[in-house]
């Protein structure tokens, strides 16, 4: 978690990622973008199961009880994406403005928060408009929940995105930068190449598996 690894930090550890003029940027971030596609289909299997626990608001045939666990789910990886344009040049000022680390993370954290939030709310405006005459949302109804937002945006939902992205932009961004700085520029290059091909891989196959489950 980030908190148990923040104690350890000093301020070098955290500045100094956020170069888009660079290919090294770029390199780290595409491969984040795969990286998070799986990752964040894994973490939405013990979330489900937690949310319909607490709440029973995840359907019995909900894609993610049956989809492959290589199935990439792309949300997860432009969240990455967005997060890393956003959140983490903000991180990094302000690490360099706040006296504590701490203090930088909870600040990185509400604004998180507020971003998932406001994300949720006009996605929901959007896309998510109940039906006239049933009433129903076609994609996702929070309108009953404790602590939803208009109806749209939920507060547990949010609190928890903005909690996987302090994990992402404090702990897992930094590591995918340090893990290409330590190789050769060859090496790194190589690498990048191998998660790419693996990636595609794993998408060719969960959706030619789909395709012949839908055929049965």
């Amino acid at each position: 978690m980030a908190f148990l690894r923040i104690h350890k930090l000093t301020e070098k550890d955290e500045i100094g990622y956020f170069a888009p003029r660079t290919w090294d940027f770029w390199r780290a971030l595409i491969v984040c973008f795969c990286l998070c596609c799986i990752l964040g289909h894994w973490l939405e299997m013990p979330y489900c199961w937690l949310m319909d626990r607490l709440f029973g608001i995840v359907a019995d045939d909900y894609a993610v009880w049956t989809d492959p666990w290589y199935h990439p789910y792309w949300v997860y990886g432009f969240g990455a994406v967005f997060m890393t344009l956003l959140i983490e040049p903000l991180k990094e000022r302000l690490i360099l403005h706040r006296k504590t680390l701490w203090g930088a993370f909870l600040e990185s954290l509400v604004i998180a928060i507020l971003a998932a939030m406001v994300l949720e709310l006009v996605m929901g405006w959007l896309i998510n408009q109940p039906d006239p005459t049933t009433g129903e949302y076609p994609f996702w109804d929070n309108s009953q929940l404790p602590g939803n937002v208009f109806g749209q945006a939920w507060l547990v939902n949010d609190f928890f995105i903005g909690l996987v992205a302090m994990i992402y932009v404090w702990v897992i961004f930094p590591l995918v930068c340090e893990g290409f700085s330590r190789l050769s520029p060859k090496a790194a290059n190589v690498a990048f190449a191998l998660i790419i091909v693996g990636f595609a891989a794993c998408v060719t196959a969960s959706y030619l598996e789909l395709k012949l489950w839908e055929k049965y």
